[in-house]
């Protein structure tokens, strides 16, 4: 005999109905980070090799146009790195470090969501087995111990459905949540390496005039339009 969805849910009291908003929210936290780290993820070497000719000639504005153009943490990072070139290496390195940083909120959201998910299931699971064993011994005390089978398969029948559920709920989430670390560990294994790569591509290469923002502005014109950025000046060179 099929139950319905509804009808598991029912039959397995207010636990399974926590496990089944659990399955909800774990199905949407792990839709969303697959598309957005499918979105952030680019061919590092391709993009480097072309901007490297770029950043050869002197064209640093046509460089930021194809950091623009593309997306990804890692892009954000080389591009922060052009537009900071005109800085003494040990400078531009904490620039990308910082610039790295501001990325990885972004890349960890969620996930901590997951792997709470994960870890609470089989918690929530064990705590309906508990509760519906409970069922089944008042049941038993209620009738001298001589209760029959069909008054006992309720609460029995409770306890195997949430201790279940449980499991199938964090099983996939467990799973998941590991798969994504791991996209997660690639993504910034890409930044570490787009800031080593820009910093050596740069550190050969003359700072032909002012620092430009990714609009193609000095960064003097970007802070006041109407003056020059004076060193008391907060200028903001990461691009949005």
């Amino acid at each position: 005999m099929s139950l319905s969805l509804f009808e598991i849910i029912q039959r397995g009291g207010p636990v399974m109905g926590l496990l089944f908003l659990c399955s909800v929210l774990a199905i949407g936290v792990i839709a969303e980070r697959m598309m957005f780290f499918h979105r952030c993820s680019i061919n590092l070497s391709h993009f480097l090799k072309g901007i490297a000719p770029l950043l050869r000639q002197g064209r640093y504005d046509e460089a930021v146009e194809r950091c623009d153009e593309a997306y990804g943490p890692a892009v954000k990072v080389v591009q922060a790195g052009i537009v900071k070139r005109a800085l003494p290496k040990s400078e531009l390195r904490e620039v990308l470090q910082e610039a790295a940083q501001l990325q990885l909120p972004r890349l960890e959201s969620n996930l901590i969501l997951l792997s709470t998910i994960a870890s609470v299931a089989p918690l929530l699971g064990l705590l309906g087995t508990v509760l519906g064993m409970f069922k089944t011994f008042e049941r038993l005390n209620a009738n001298a111990g001589a209760a029959p089978i069909s008054d006992l398969s309720g609460g029995i029948g409770e306890a195997l459905m949430t201790a279940a559920a449980g499991l199938v709920v964090a099983i996939p989430c467990y799973v998941a949540y590991n798969y994504l670390t791991s996209r997660l560990n690639a993504i910034i294994a890409d930044i570490e390496r787009g800031g080593i790569e820009v910093v050596q591509l740069l550190d050969n290469q003359p700072a032909s005039g002012p620092e430009t923002t990714p609009a193609g502005q000095t960064a003097a014109a970007a802070a006041n339009p109407d003056a020059g950025a004076g060193p008391g000046k907060h200028i903001n060179y990461w691009p949005k």
